[in-house]
């Protein structure tokens, strides 16, 4: 007797020993093909931020030399690269810009040799706990002294602060902060910090796989005893059902969403005075305290004669459209465009980028006259724009 009892088949055959109808496979191979690979992230480890705190104050380079005196021929370079006319960098009495700083303490293709053990054991804490991504998130330098020809550069770098833990688009990981004193024949010259974000990639989405498509099971063969059926009584035709009009599920409420913000300016030592006059409704331009030179936007130096001494003076509101843009596209969240950005030339003789109000973009034109007007665009943050009339044109 056979293992398989009466009335019952075995996978793969049917009652008469016929081969039974396969399901094809060719259709779930290829849906398994068309699944791409997710890779999980690694897993990473919480560090106790007192541990990392351990690190602070620690050296990172010790007793460093500059691989090249400030010269003449590396100013030159630097402002043909970026455009910098100014006469305070050339000529027998010319100095550095300010913004070389750094330039001046890099040690090019070979490296340096002078950093030290903290720095590297700080990176090996975080890469073995799953930091392993780095990115370079902003630097602030300050200038004390100006640079000359024939100086000759010396540092000392710090670990200065290693920050919390904290999650951000690009991944979960911690803020590590070096300051640099940099001195020039042993004297301070400048500050420049340095950070970076150690962090861990974030998750990539997992693809939705694609459902399986439908395969319809073939019907079972018929016996040829079952391919003689006795005489089937007529049967009715069957009435197909009414079908009820589909029904269409109702909208659900959209969710509230607070309005998008604008985004806000990056504020420091720098220009945090221009921020602190706009919150009292003042338009303030740097004015340097040597030359007398007006400049705008704020800078840590004059262009001019290089001096950092400055004070400021108060616009008086009056400008004119010197260039424009109409930004349509990309939209951007809290902007709605178009709209009218406009290059303004103020009476002072400076210029600045504000947006063009009062007007429709497609009337705005150069040589408009304009007046500063202060926009509120929520509840905490006032821009100063630029308000035109119509039909005055310059």
């Amino acid at each position: 007797m056979s293992e398989v009892a009466q009335g019952e088949s075995a996978p793969g055959e049917s009652v008469q020993g016929e081969s039974a109808p396969r399901k094809p496979v060719q259709e779930e191979s290829a849906l398994r093909e068309s699944v791409p690979e997710v890779r999980t992230p690694r897993p990473v480890d919480v560090l106790p931020h007192e541990r990392l705190k351990e690190y602070e104050g620690r050296s990172a380079a010790r007793a460093g030399v500059g691989k090249d005196l400030v010269n003449a021929p590396m100013i030159r370079h630097w402002c043909e690269a970026v455009g910098d006319t100014s006469p305070a960098y050339r000529g027998p009495d010319a100095i550095a810009p300010p913004t070389m700083l750094q330039a001046w303490t890099m040690g090019g293709l070979s490296g340096h040799t002078d950093r030290s053990g903290a720095f590297d054991e700080l990176f090996a804490l975080l890469d073995g706990a799953g930091y392993t991504s780095v990115v370079a998130t902003d630097c602030e330098q300050e200038y004390l002294r100006p640079l000359r020809p024939g100086d000759r550069i010396t540092f000392d770098a710090v670990i200065e602060t290693v920050s919390e833990r904290k999650t951000t688009k690009l991944g979960t990981g911690h803020f590590v902060t070096t300051r640099m004193d940099i001195r020039a024949d042993g004297e301070l010259a400048g500050t420049h910090r340095f950070r970076i974000l150690k962090y861990a990639p974030s998750a990539p989405k997992t693809p939705e796989a694609p459902e399986a498509p439908h395969i319809p099971e073939a019907p079972p063969e018929r016996t040829s005893e079952q391919q003689k059926p006795e005489r089937e009584p007529q049967q009715k035709p069957q009435q197909e059902p009414q079908q009820k009009p589909e029904q269409k599920p109702e909208p659900a409420a959209a969710a509230v969403r607070p309005a998008p913000r604008r985004p806000r300016p990056v504020i420091n030592r720098d220009n945090a005075g221009f921020w602190e006059g706009v919150a009292r409704h003042r338009l303030l331009i740097q004015r340097c305290a040597g030359c007398r030179t007006l400049r705008f936007p704020w800078l840590p130096g004059c262009s001019r004669c290089g001096s950092p001494e400055w004070d400021t003076v108060e616009a008086s509101g009056a400008g004119t459209v010197f260039s424009y843009v109409v930004l349509h596209h990309p939209p951007f969240p809290a902007f709605d465009p178009p709209y009218a950005v406009g290059l303004i030339e103020l009476a002072e003789g400076v210029r600045m980028v504000s947006n063009i109000v009062g007007v429709p973009y497609d009337q705005v034109r150069i040589g408009m006259p304009v007046r500063l007007a202060f926009q509120r665009v929520d509840e905490e943050y006032e821009l100063p724009v630029f308000r035109a009339t119509p039909g005055g044109e310059g």
